[in-house]
């Protein structure tokens, strides 16, 4: 497990915590390990843009990002290559699920809109492991859709760098990334690499 920098409430798992979108018990272990409920509110994710405001633990619907003002309420989202974003605010804290899909529809900027309009204009973003440009292969439809963006893989194919995109979404805010790839690292579940239904989580909270 990644912990976030500072006393602002982050974390990301890894392959080492088990499968937390699953098993029951890895998710309490990984919980009691950060001091924080096993009760974690989720969404139902659809590589979109929709934003939900938690109140309480539980699924609240389809969308790929969430945020509360709650304090001790855990917020998570799901990966095995995209990218989870935890923004952090003053009493508030969101969480982002971010794969290509998600960061063309420009699902931070959508939670970072939604976290400011409702009082806590984040200043801090958290950036967790996923599959990185060397190693995302995609073709040139996708390639398309991020101008600027467009990399190359360590065997020269084309990719994207989805954690620049995203950093776009961010403008001045404060960023820290976790650095790793989900696809070469094997600490890493990767649906990609391996088709695996096994996920981490990108955890956010208000300590």
């Amino acid at each position: 497990m990644i912990v976030g920098p500072g006393r602002e409430g982050a974390a990301f798992t890894d392959g080492g915590d088990g499968d937390v979108g699953k098993d029951l018990e890895a998710r309490r272990a990984v919980s009691s390990s950060l001091g924080i409920s096993p009760e974690w509110a989720t969404v139902r994710q659809v590589h979109g843009s929709r934003v939900f405001e938690a109140n309480s633990p539980g699924a609240l619907g389809e969308g790929d990002a969430l945020w509360t003002t709650e304090p001790g309420l855990p917020l998570a989202i799901l990966t095995a290559d995209c990218l989870g974003v935890v923004l952090h605010a003053r009493g508030a804290v969101g969480v982002a699920h971010a794969g290509w899909r998600g960061a063309a529809a420009g699902v931070v900027a959508a939670l970072r809109g939604a976290m400011t309009a409702g009082g806590a204009s984040p200043h801090r973003a958290s950036i967790g492991p996923g599959i990185r440009a060397c190693c995302f292969e995609v073709g040139d439809e996708v390639a398309g859709i991020f101008p600027g963006r467009v990399a190359a893989t360590s065997w020269g194919t084309t990719s994207v760098d989805l954690v620049a995109a995203v950093r776009d979404q961010l403008d001045d805010v404060k960023v820290w990334s976790v650095g790793r790839c989900t696809f070469h690292d094997d600490g890493m579940f990767s649906h990609r690499r391996e088709r695996t239904e096994s996920r981490m989580a990108a955890i956010g909270w208000l300590p």
